[in-house]
């Protein structure tokens, strides 16, 4: 128990815009928002949540989709890129509504995801700093923190919070609403934190569980290591609760795992988890978007996967480039690779339900090494989806990246923006992007070449 000296606050807490070139909903959920929002009311707050990505065109049956979208002006930076830049999410009159409607707050929380979505997130704070005059505005987040400088400069927030600190911000929220929240560290170690708040929400078609904190990993090109200081993991008892809590008592039937490193040591995290969740015949389809540890796909585990229900799996290769993958971390080869795709064929997968995540348009990499990532995975049978390479500050790989890009990655975060091919020189060009594009999608409609 704590002693109130101040009446209880109402904090609001908002999940802004995506804008971009392209967006789609894998299971998209601010994560570290909802974290906070269930602290916030076991301290006796009351908390409103609204979040502008939660609104879809069309759903899939396992819960991801479409966004609805808006089409914007491009910001000058992007003036010159031959695409429609559209707003995702809520109507800009549906925010303004909803706003209205829920009584001024004490205090405005608003997070970020990644850098270079920053235009959708100042029109946000724009629209709250009329709907809500007076009313000081907390900016914390992914770019809040990568750009913490820039955010300072240009968001217009009153506070920006740099890191994840769960005790910090409540220090913070303390100070500004003269609300007494009293943080003991049992409250907040992380086998005793509350579930993300998804209650908020007014229908459930998934949630997101974590059941791990950072990454043991140092990949150059990830984050990771930046925004969550150490490694710490869950009792993977205390997931399984959690699974059961939201497939009984709210129906989920889709969850998506945000974790960075899932099935790193199994024997020690996945294979009790998932062994529990089967014993328990809990009814539930999984999804891995964040990509799976190849190493660790032996036959167990791809046994686990596939019995267990993981409907989406994904695995995070990058590169066939043996070279490359040691630079960038060698947290896997090529022969690795393999076994873990026949490991999962043997379990029950079929080729095309392998997603398998290479990286293209890396600094100084050529076209030819991104065509030769793409064949060896497809010679394995599996399904290999590009991602474009984003520059991120505070990685390894962004000195490189300021040094080749033909872009001010370094003081633009727009230019942080894959869509745009922020690497591109001369050996990888737009074209050879779209040519190798053209060849995936090719190959995964059945063409044969």
């Amino acid at each position: 128990m704590f002693h109130v000296k101040h009446p209880s606050p109402h904090i609001l807490l908002i999940n802004p815009w995506i804008t971009d070139f392209a967006a789609y909903n894998f299971w998209i959920r601010p994560l570290g928002l909802l974290s906070l929002a269930s602290l916030l009311r076991e301290y006796g707050c009351r908390v409103t949540l609204i979040d502008c990505l939660d609104h879809l065109s069309r759903r899939t049956p396992y819960g991801d989709g479409r966004f609805i979208r808006t089409k914007i002006e491009k910001p000058l930076p992007l003036k010159g890129v031959p695409r429609n830049y559209c707003q995702y999410g809520i109507p800009e009159r549906a925010l303004i509504e909803r706003l209205s409607s829920v009584g001024k707050p004490d205090l405005v929380g608003i997070t970020s995801g990644m850098t270079y979505w920053y235009p959708g997130l100042f029109k946000a704070i724009e629209i709250i700093r009329k709907v809500f005059k007076g009313a000081p505005i907390i900016l914390g987040g992914i770019y809040a923190t990568l750009c913490h400088e820039h955010a300072q400069k240009y968001s217009g927030a009153d506070i920006v919070f740099e890191g994840n600190g769960a005790r910090a911000v409540l220090q913070l929220m303390s100070e500004l609403t003269h609300f007494e929240l009293l943080t003991d560290n049992c409250k907040l170690e992380i086998d005793n934190l509350a579930y993300p708040a998804f209650d908020l929400y007014p229908h459930l078609d998934y949630v997101c569980v974590s059941t791990s904190k950072g990454c043991p990993f140092r990949c150059t090109y990830c984050a990771s290591p930046y925004l969550n200081q150490g490694f710490y993991r869950r009792d993977p008892g205390k997931v399984v609760d959690e699974i059961e809590y939201w497939t009984t008592r709210y129906s989920v039937q889709n969850i998506a795992f945000y974790d960075d490193a899932l099935l790193f040591n199994p024997w020690e995290h996945f294979i009790p988890l998932m062994r529990e969740v089967i014993r328990k015949g809990i009814p539930c389809q999984f999804h891995a978007p964040n990509g799976l540890h190849i190493r660790e796909i032996n036959d167990e585990v791809a046994q686990l996967l596939f019995h267990g229900g993981f409907k989406t799996i994904r695995l995070g290769l990058e590169t066939s480039d043996e070279t490359i993958q040691m630079e960038s971390g060698g947290k896997v080869d090529n022969k690795e690779f393999e076994n873990a795709i026949k490991n999962l064929k043997r379990a029950g997968y079929c080729g095309e339900e392998i997603g398998v995540y290479i990286m293209v348009g890396l600094p100084g990499q050529r076209a030819e090494e991104a065509g030769a990532s793409i064949a060896f995975v497809k010679e394995t049978g599996a399904r290999p989806l590009l991602t474009e390479y984003s520059p991120i500050p505070h990685t390894l790989l962004f000195e490189k990246a300021k040094e080749k890009s033909p872009f001010d990655v370094e003081n633009e975060p727009l230019f942080h923006n894959n869509s745009i091919l922020p690497c591109q020189w001369e050996g990888f060009t737009l074209a050879d992007y779209r040519r190798l594009k053209e060849k995936v999608r090719t190959w995964s409609n059945g063409v044969v070449e």
